[in-house]
């Protein structure tokens, strides 16, 4: 059998250069990889290359910080069935799914062959309502309904709870509602700077994260390497996100457990974060900041202070108050032993992010397949055992903490940064490339194709919420559903960053 290619992140090749496999050795190839716990599935997906539909799948080593391509070709015009890789290992059933929705493939031993954003028909013409939920017949159980209208101002999305009395004994989220194109939009864009906005707008909540890798992207199939400045910039913006959105988290689980006063002062202490990066890119998420080929707002020996000093005083404020949270006996008696998750449901469904290092599995990209300046900051990783709310409002309080004490250490190492002008980049033809960046939530994936004249053929997009809905389904069994709102909060996971 051929062998996969071998990359690295942020690389681009050669698109000829992916071996293409027969369909059994294809599926052979990427599950057998899965056996080994250093193997995670970063993107599979499906392209139409030359009239042929043409699966590529990224497995990531965590261990050697390779990333193994592979593809076969498939015809998606002969109402051939073919069998999934979901059988043989779950972490594929969601990409599986998302193929089979876009191309009408079916697969003969797919455990749970449903669409992803659309209803019954994989031709996209039915409505979302008419979607398949799973249902439990007895007259012992009920079911509740709540969505798609959101109570708040975040994207629409459907949870169906089956539930004995108040026990939640099975939760399906469906997602999806909006069919917002991003991924066509970046090919139809011809513009850069278009591109870029449209990046910024994946996930707000993920601005620098998701812009991130979409440079990272463009700059590879360019041939071209950042300089110091800019790497220093989009790393110090990425833990400065991570920070401010942790901070949100925290007020909000909070908030669901009716502790007021740390709803209150966490709420505080984001504001100061993204009024930092308001003072030095002019917006509080990060828009307009993070772009290919140059750097518009140079970090200089004022920004160096300010941030200093915002930092110490947020810290201070911060110990004091997680502190109270995870002493305070009646918040241990809301987040502990609630929404768990186990080591083994975290790798058999291939999670990413907080939910995968909350249940003990080392899944970071800063330490696996580190960019931009954390090659230089040999990043530790975090984890923690119990896969519980707590776990996850732990973690959070951890990463916090050593985010600030990167940013402090990249700031002993910097003084005033220039601006540095606009680079005219230009793609390569007939190539591939993969970008991850280690957001706030998790793993973020960016894979690019160009054609002929590099021009982008293909864009395909994967948030960590692809992986972990699935992971709060899990979590959420077997508790009542009262404690569903903190179980939700405690993953925080994206609506517009799965609906694309």
């Amino acid at each position: 059998m051929n062998n996969s290619l071998t990359i690295s992140n942020n690389q681009t090749v050669d698109f000829e250069q992916i071996p293409i496999f027969s369909y059994g050795d294809f599926l052979n190839y990427n599950t057998d990889m899965l056996a080994n716990i250093q193997n995670h599935c970063v993107n599979y997906y499906g392209v139409m290359y030359r009239g042929n539909l043409r699966l590529i799948n990224c497995i990531a080593n965590d261990s050697d910080s390779l990333i193994y391509v592979s593809s076969s070709i498939i015809n998606n015009h002969s109402g051939d069935i073919y069998p999934s890789l979901t059988a043989r290992h779950n972490a594929f059933h969601l990409f599986e799914r998302e193929i089979s929705e876009n191309f009408d493939i079916t697969y003969s031993d797919h455990p749970w062959l449903k669409p992803v954003r659309f209803g019954v028909s994989s031709t996209k013409k039915s409505k979302i309502e008419d979607y398949p939920f799973y249902k439990m017949d007895s007259h012992e159980l009920h079911e509740v309904a709540v969505g798609p209208i959101h109570a708040g101002i975040i994207e629409p999305g459907h949870f169906r709870f089956i539930c004995k009395g108040e026990q939640i004994l099975n939760l399906e989220i469906q997602l999806g509602y909006q069919h917002r194109g991003i991924e066509d939009l970046l090919l139809k864009k011809k513009n850069l700077l278009q591109r870029t906005l449209i990046a910024e707008s994946i996930a707000g909540d993920t601005t620098i994260g998701h812009t991130t890798a979409f440079v990272n992207i463009w700059e590879s199939l360019s041939g071209y390497s950042p300089d110091n400045e800019k790497l220093f910039v989009r790393s110090l913006a990425l833990e400065l996100e991570r920070i401010a959105v942790h901070t949100g988290d925290l007020s909000a689980i909070c908030s669901d457990i009716a502790y007021q006063l740390g709803a209150a002062v966490f709420g505080r202490l984001r504001t100061p974060i993204i009024n930092f990066l308001q003072s030095w890119c002019g917006n509080r998420l990060g828009k307009g900041f993070i772009r290919a080929g140059e750097n518009k707002y140079p970090f200089n020996d004022d920004l160096k202070e300010s941030l200093t000093t915002i930092l110490i005083d947020y810290q201070k404020d911060f110990d004091e108050m997680i502190d109270m949270l995870l002493h305070h006996t009646s918040s241990l008696s809301r987040l502990e032993k609630t929404g768990v998750l186990t080591f083994d449901q975290v790798c058999e469904i291939g999670a990413v992010g907080l939910s995968a290092k909350a249940s003990g599995l080392e899944r970071d990209i800063r330490a696996s397949h580190p960019d931009s300046y954390f090659k230089k900051l040999n990043h530790r990783h975090i984890v923690k055992h119990h896969g519980d709310v707590y776990s996850r409002t732990q973690l959070r309080r951890e990463e916090i903490r050593q985010s600030i004490n990167y940013i402090m250490q990249m700031l002993s190492d910097v003084s005033d940064l220039g601006y540095c002008p606009k680079i005219e980049l230009t793609p390569k033809p007939n190539s591939f490339s993969i970008s991850l960046v280690e957001g706030w939530r998790g793993e973020i994936c960016h894979c690019a194709i160009t054609d002929e004249n590099g021009e982008l053929l293909h864009y395909k997009i994967k948030d960590p919420s692809f992986h972990n809905w699935t992971a709060m389904e899990l979590a959420t069994r077997q508790n009542e559903i009262s404690d569903f709102p903190i179980c939700n909060k405690s993953f925080n996971l994206s609506y517009c960053g799965f609906d694309l």
